[in-house]
């Protein structure tokens, strides 16, 4: 199966794989690392990696649902569903989180662990898994503080390190930087399919509210 993976929950990052069972081979991949070039970035690296198809289409599209910020998550979703739709193809949500637990299960931690990225405004988004990358809790968006004591993967405990171990989590040393890939999320993604598991649609989680507010003057004017 030829499947494009797209996540834009941090970075603006594509991939395309081909794979079959649960053998997977990355055919070219792209990860933006400004952070907030999505609109600008997304579809050129997405026509990029059609290249290397060799004129064939996707099979399928796996797509990150978040947590993430409205503007990112947007950007990827929108061009998922449009392609979709284009090729008449199916699109499957994945978590953002569960890509790094996926690379988090390759470390082989002891015991149960916790995923957490930047969620701006003093928090993180965040999940608990055991340690074969089963979700156990979330996601979750709090203060570091409330995240659960254990190991810590992702860029959010890096960000916040000191504050996290107040509360008895660590941050896991090479993972202080990472966040979600679509190459990761699309080898979910492609096991899961392979092992008959369900994937989520293509409802964002967006987890709070927009920053952007319709000011109350204008809301009368709607009416």
């Amino acid at each position: 199966m030829l499947l494009l993976a797209i996540d834009t929950s941090a970075n603006a990052s594509a991939a395309l794989l081909e794979s079959e069972g649960n053998t997977v081979k990355v055919l070219g991949s792209f990860t933006s690392n400004v952070g907030n070039d999505h609109s600008e970035v997304l579809a050129p690296a997405i026509e990029s990696l059609l290249g290397q198809a060799d004129g064939r289409t996707p099979e399928a599209i796996a797509v990150g649902v978040g947590p993430g910020p409205f503007t990112g998550l947007r950007v990827g979703l929108a061009t998922a569903r449009t392609l979709g739709f284009v090729w008449g193809i199916p699109v499957h949500g994945v978590m953002s989180l569960d890509a790094i637990a996926l690379d988090a299960v390759a470390h082989e931690p002891s015991g149960d662990f916790t995923i957490a990225i930047d969620a701006r405004r003093k928090e993180l988004y965040w999940a608990r898994y055991d340690k074969t990358g089963v979700l156990l809790e979330g996601p979750h968006v709090t203060v570091a503080e409330e995240l659960p004591a254990g190991p810590v993967y992702g860029a959010g405990g890096g960000l916040y390190a000191d504050r996290l171990t107040t509360v008895g989590a660590d941050v896991v040393p090479g993972f202080e930087h990472a966040h979600p890939g679509a190459v990761s999320l699309g080898t979910r993604a492609v096991r899961a399919l392979a092992a008959g598991e369900p994937l989520l649609g293509t409802e964002p989680l967006y987890l709070r509210e927009s920053d952007a507010k319709v000011p109350a003057v204008m809301k009368g004017k709607l009416l």
